[in-house]
């Protein structure tokens, strides 16, 4: 289980809305992971730009779409455009939008 310091090392945080560098995909972050938690049949397959597994990973909702992504955070960017993220999964996650990002009310387990 990740320690909270290992959390604050993350760039984006849960409810962030980021761009995709190499797919150009806009999304929400939904999850953090301190560092890599797939497989590494997982990596080896979908990974291709083999980013660092020792550095923060998120699970994020595809804006258009009706699936959810693994990403490297070296391979996101914050998304300016504010817009909200389309995706039938947001309000399981999120309470609200507001000033650019997703928030809830309660915790997640």
């Amino acid at each position: 289980m990740e320690s909270v310091t290992e959390i604050h090392r993350a760039k984006f945080a849960i409810g962030a809305l980021v761009h995709h560098r190499l797919f150009d995909y806009r999304g929400v972050v939904v999850d953090v992971d301190a560092t890599f938690q797939s497989t590494d049949e997982w990596y080896e397959t979908v990974a291709k730009s083999r980013p660092p597994k020792d550095k923060p990973w998120y699970h994020v909702l595809v804006h258009g779409a009706e699936h959810s992504t693994y990403v490297a955070e070296q391979n996101l960017e914050p998304d300016p455009s504010g817009e909200p993220i389309q995706h039938p999964m947001v309000s399981e996650f999120f309470d609200d939008f507001e000033e650019g990002r997703y928030r809830r009310d309660e915790p997640a387990n």
